[in-house]
């Protein structure tokens, strides 16, 4: 069978709520010992997607496989560890108490000083959880993850409330996990981070998959280029207007503008605005990948 070996196993997956098709028949395997990063648009699919997996919920039509087992079956075996960025932590506990109770639940966990240090959140083990900051609870929320000793690691939106020193220190601390040969499937709306720490890339649109493949083939597949220029007192409004043009963002008196047909818009653009200096065209990174590739006219 295909799930044999597998990680994570779907084929045909289905969620639908009413007229709204949340997920809308994927496939999907991810191999031990892979980092995947889950990328996606609002209403994309990715959380109902994560829910079927950890099983909070369950599939109209198709199949799950964690390890083989059910969801439900592999979170009771704590094969799943799982980091949700609205996770409730109880507020009179302390940080020490809520790790121990939940390796309590499992039968081999990790110990509990391990899951804090991991976490990096020994310094404030015995403060009470309605004393965190929101970066502070998401290194517990971590902790609780990681305490079951998870053989997959599932994180959705890991970094939210992070600064930029925390978020350093939790990919650190991921690639140590990860380098004992763990599974990580991981959502998040940093795209520089799935750039940086996943080895391949699962983007999702409209409940479907759209592109899955490692960072470079991902970014390859969008054909489009940025172009940057100067170009003062034009409105951006009246920019997205050009043929091509997927999205504009303004940095005092430089544009940038990704798209579809590069040589199409800079043609255009010359021909609109002659006084256009200073113009330079890249190739596209994963964050104009993910425009591209999610863009509605796509659909």
């Amino acid at each position: 069978m295909k799930e044999l070996g597998a990680a994570v196993y779907v084929a045909g997956l289905r969620k639908h709520y009413g007229d709204v098709k949340a997920v809308d028949g994927i496939d999907l395997m991810i191999a031990p010992g892979e980092v995947v990063a889950l990328l996606g648009p609002n209403g994309a699919g990715k959380s109902t997607t994560v829910d079927m997996l950890i099983g909070l919920s369950k599939p109209d039509v198709g199949e799950i496989r964690v390890f083989g087992n059910e969801p439900s079956r592999a979170v009771a075996e704590g094969s799943i560890g799982a980091m949700l960025q609205n996770g409730t932590l109880l507020d009179d506990a302390t940080v020490g108490e809520t790790v121990a109770m939940i390796a309590s639940l499992h039968r081999a966990p990790m110990t509990v000083s391990e899951a804090m240090r991991r976490a990096g959140v020994e310094e404030f083990a015995d403060r009470r959880c309605n004393k965190l900051s929101g970066g502070q609870k998401q290194r517990v929320r971590f902790a609780v993850a990681l305490v079951s000793n998870p053989d997959l690691l599932v994180l959705d939106e890991p970094t939210a409330a992070m600064d930029v020193g925390t978020r350093r220190e939790f990919w650190a601390s991921m690639r140590e996990f990860t380098d004992a040969g763990r599974t990580v499937l991981f959502a998040t709306h940093y795209l520089d981070e799935a750039e940086e720490f996943a080895d391949r890339v699962v983007l999702m649109r409209q409940g479907q998959i759209v592109a899955d493949d490692s960072v470079a083939k991902v970014r390859a597949m969008a054909s489009g280029r940025t172009i940057s220029a100067v170009l003062p007192d034009v409105p951006v409004e009246q920019l997205t207007q050009l043929p091509g043009v997927i999205d504009v963002a303004r940095r005092a008196e430089r544009v940038e503008l990704v798209c579809a047909d590069s040589d199409r818009t800079l043609r255009a653009l010359l021909n609109a605005h002659p006084h256009v200096h200073d113009i330079e065209i890249s190739a596209a990174g994963l964050e104009e990948a993910f425009l591209a590739l999610t863009a509605k006219e796509n659909s």
